[in-house]
C-alpha cells in the first residue's frame, strides 16, 4: 500500500478507500486526446482493472494533445501501446486492450465487465451507442467532448439519473457539429477534461463529493469561465431506449454513410476523380491533376463543375464536410460518389506512393 501513501493519509479514503479502488473496474472508450490523461490518472490511482477501446493508430497529428503516445508509437495501434505504457507506469492492476472500435456487436459484451464507462469519442455515433448501452446495462458513463478552446464534462447513467437522450435526444445532422479534427483544439484542453473524467470516476467509485449526475461543466480555456448546467431526467425518452427491444445505432451521425468509403478498399488502377472540399489555405496542400478543388462554402454553386464519371471520392480533414458535399451530390442526381473516411493527410500520402 506505500504506493498509495499519499490517498490512504486521506481520511475520506484511507485502506478501505483504497482497497474499492483496487476492486473497481473502468473501461475508457477511445484513448484519445481525453482518454491518455484519463488513463494515465485511472491507472496510478490504482483502479484494479481498466479496458481500453480503441481502433485507431498513433499519428503523427496525434502527439499534439494524446501525451501518453511517443514518436516511437506512430503506426500502432492506441489500445495496445497504452497497456503496454500504463502496466509501467502501475504493474499491479489489470489491464486490457480493445483494439477495434466499439460497435453494435461488440458493446454489451465489453461493457459487462466493467462498472463505469469513460467516454471519451470524438463521434456521435460511438458516443450514443455507449450511453444507450450504459443505459440499458445501469452503468454509469462520463462524457467528456472538445471545441477549440472549450470542453465541457458530465456524468450520465448514475443511479437513476438523467441520460445523455435527455440533454440531446437525437444527433446533430452530418456536419452541423465540426470535431477537433475540423477545426482544431487546443493541446492541452483534452488534458484538463480528461482529468475531469478521471476525478468523477474516482469518486463514483470512492462515494465522495458531489457526482455530477445529470450535470454538465462547461468550461473555456481562455477565460477559465467555469458553468455547471442541470439536466433534467426525460422520463419518456428514457423508457423509450430502454423499451426498444434492442439498441439501435444512430442513422443521423457524423461519421457513418452507407457512401462511405476508405483508401484501404481502392484499387491503384481505377480511375479515380479527388474531390477536395476543404477551404482555400488548409494545410496539407495537394496537387494532382486528377484533384477538383471545391471548398464546401461554394459547393452548390460549382456543382456544374463536377462530371459524371468517373469515380469521385470527397475528402476534407476528417470526414464531415465531406458527407455535406455527398448530401448535395445525391440529391442532385449525380452518380458514383463517395466520401472518403480518411482525411487529408493521408489522401496526399495515398497519391504520392
Amino acid at each position: 500500500m506505500s504506493r498509495y501513501q499519499r490517498h490512504i493519509q486521506l481520511a475520506e479514503i484511507g485502506e478501505k478507500g483504497q482497497e474499492r479502488l483496487g476492486k473497481a473496474k473502468v473501461l475508457v472508450v477511445g484513448a484519445g486526446g481525453l482518454g491518455c490523461p484519463a488513463l494515465q490518472y485511472l491507472a496510478a490511482a490504482g483502479v484494479g482493472q481498466i479496458g481500453i477501446v480503441d481502433g485507431d493508430q498513433v499519428s503523427l497529428h496525434n502527439l499534439q494533445r494524446q501525451v501518453l503516445f511517443t514518436e516511437a508509437d506512430l503506426g500502432k495501434n492506441k489500445a495496445e501501446v497504452a497497456v503496454k505504457k500504463l502496466s509501467q507506469l502501475n504493474s499491479e492492476i489489470q489491464l486490457k486492450s480493445y483494439p477495434f472500435h466499439l460497435n453494435l456487436d461488440n458493446a454489451a459484451e465489453i461493457f459487462s465487465d466493467y462498472d463505469v464507462i469513460l467516454d471519451c469519442t470524438d463521434n456521435f455515433v460511438t458516443r450514443y451507442l455507449i450511453n444507450d448501452v450504459s443505459l440499458r446495462m445501469g452503468k454509469a458513463m462520463i462524457h467528456g467532448s472538445l471545441y477549440k478552446f472549450e470542453g465541457q464534462m458530465g456524468v450520465f447513467n448514475y443511479q437513476n439519473g438523467p441520460s445523455y437522450r435527455c440533454l440531446f435526444p437525437d444527433p446533430p445532422k452530418p456536419g452541423d457539429v465540426p470535431n477537433c479534427n475540423e477545426v482544431g483544439v487546443l493541446g492541452v484542453l483534452p488534458g484538463l477534461i480528461g482529468i475531469l473524467q478521471a476525478t468523477e470516476a474516482i469518486k463514483i467509485i470512492l462515494e465522495i463529493g458531489d457526482i455530477l449526475s445529470g450535470k454538465i461543466l462547461h468550461y473555456h480555456l481562455l477565460s477559465h469561465e467555469q458553468r455547471i448546467f442541470e439536466v433534467s431526467r426525460n422520463e419518456q425518452e428514457i423508457s423509450r431506449i430502454k423499451a426498444f427491444p434492442f439498441v439501435e445505432l444512430v442513422s443521423t451521425n457524423d461519421c457513418q454513410f452507407s457512401d462511405q468509403i476508405s483508401l484501404r478498399q481502392l484499387k491503384k488502377t481505377e480511375k479515380i476523380l479527388w474531390i477536395d472540399v476543404r477551404e482555400e489555405g488548409e494545410k496539407p496542400s495537394i496537387s494532382s491533376p486528377d484533384l477538383l478543388s471545391i471548398p464546401l462554402s461554394e459547393f452548390a454553386e460549382k456543382l456544374g463543375l463536377i462530371p459524371s464519371e468517373p469515380k469521385k471520392l470527397i475528402f476534407c480533414q476528417s470526414g464531415l464536410r465531406s458527407q455535406r458535399a455527398l448530401a448535395q451530390l445525391k440529391e442532385n442526381q449525380i452518380p458514383n460518389c463517395f466520401s472518403l473516411i480518411e482525411g487529408a493527410e493521408e489522401v496526399k500520402k495515398y497519391i504520392q506512393t
